[in-house]
């Protein structure tokens, strides 16, 4: 399983806070935290940072590469961006995200393969988002496609079939984990990612459904996701599915993470 940590975004007060602050602590403690807890990726996101995000991301990205190795997931909605700041990414990264928009994929596509990155595909086109389980399929085949036709290897796309919040839709997470199980079996070798938090929006206990959604996706096929790796409660329920869907030869990897304290 494919853990891109999420906390260094923007979008959490305490991280706009140390950007703004130039408080480098701060960040490259959240940066430890994730990669002490089994983190493969961390991510990105200065996007809060109108009018000077790349500058902004920049920053955050050599506080961050000063502290771990792990390469990166660079997590902006502007292409611009992504291509400003790209040159100063040690290792390969993951860029988040690409899409059947005309403009997205056309400005992205070159630097997945400029930087020999891997990909967050989204079930979406310039009009119409994945809802339902052929819709996001559909749109899955043909993102897959374009970029294996275009020379990106299949095993670096991460296709996500885009999660909604289930308090306004009651059947979007059936259609989700209907497409990653379709996905998984007819694109031999792609990944399925997922971000856990939309799914909880507006309800109680969040992260009791957040949990409740990871096993059942790991279920599916699902073998990347985008969360806190430092919430042991989650990652727990992560390695006992893993384990229980045969992923984890003679529970190695469970007992390793129970030895480490890392399950709740």
């Amino acid at each position: 399983m494919i853990i891109i940590g999420e906390k260094i975004n923007s979008t959490r007060k305490s991280i706009a806070e140390a950007i703004a602050a130039g408080n480098k602590e701060h960040i490259q403690n959240e940066a430890k935290a994730q990669s002490d807890a089994g983190a493969d990726y961390i991510d990105v996101n200065a996007a809060a940072f109108m009018g000077k995000e790349a500058q902004c991301l920049k920053w955050v990205i050599e506080t961050v590469q000063e502290v771990t190795e792990l390469p990166l997931c660079l997590d902006s909605p502007d292409p611009a961006v992504i291509k400003e700041v790209l040159p100063w990414v040690k290792n390969p990264p993951m860029i988040n995200s690409i899409s059947l928009e005309p403009s997205r994929l056309e400005s992205i596509l070159p630097l997945v393969l400029e930087y020999q990155a891997t990909v967050i595909g989204l079930c979406q086109t310039k009009g119409q988002i994945g809802k339902n389980v052929q819709e996001k399929v559909e749109i899955a085949g043909r993102l897959v496609e374009k970029l294996t036709s275009a020379g990106v290897s299949i095993d670096k796309i991460y296709i996500d079939p885009l999660v909604f919040p289930v308090g306004t839709d009651t059947n979007s997470v059936c259609a989700t984990l209907d497409a990653i199980e379709i996905i998984m079996k007819q694109f031999n070798g792609v990944h399925t990612i997922c971000g856990l938090t939309n799914v909880s929006h507006g309800l109680p206990q969040r992260r009791l459904i957040n949990r409740t959604l990871l096993a059942e996706a790991i279920a599916r096929g699902l073998d990347a996701a985008i969360l806190d790796p430092t919430d042991k409660k989650l990652i727990s329920v992560m390695k006992a599915a893993l384990m229980l869907m045969g992923k984890d030869e003679f529970c190695m990897e469970y007992i390793k993470a129970f030895r480490k304290g890392l399950l709740e």
